[in-house]
């Protein structure tokens, strides 16, 4: 079957989301190219961080998700961020806990679970985080 191996978005500052994703969820940096774009990868999956060359936001990404050890490590990175969340998502996502924004109001889930979680095991819900 083929496997998805990257994302891109479109954003207004690749090196300032490369710095987000780098510091909160210790993604490498392993590329930069001449047109300001950052790539990125967590050994796994990348994600590919393009400058946007025309007014707006291109139409698409709802959100992607990050599988952790311990969202609670997360949620202490992120009050170093104005950024929304996280939250936790409703009863029936069983396979997130918890959403956010990166600083350009990208979404994205955060597990301790995710997909592979048994459905019958409750999910874990924290305390919204204040900044």
């Amino acid at each position: 079957m083929p496997k998805i191996r990257h994302l891109a978005i479109i954003c207004m500052d690749p090196e300032k989301l490369a710095k987000f994703y780098t510091e909160v969820f210790e993604m490498k940096v392993v590329a930069r190219n001449g047109r300001n774009n950052v790539f990125l990868t967590d050994g796994y999956m990348n994600l590919a961080l393009l400058s946007q060359k025309a007014e707006g936001k291109a139409n698409g990404l709802n959100h992607f998700g990050f599988h952790v050890e311990d969202s609670d490590v997360i949620a202490e990175r992120l009050k170093n961020w104005d950024i929304v969340g996280p939250s936790d998502r409703p009863a029936d996502r069983t396979y997130a806990e918890q959403r956010a924004t990166d600083p350009e109001g990208n979404m994205y889930d955060i597990a301790e679970g995710g997909f592979d979680r048994d459905l019958a095991t409750p999910k874990k819900t924290k305390a919204p985080v204040t900044a």
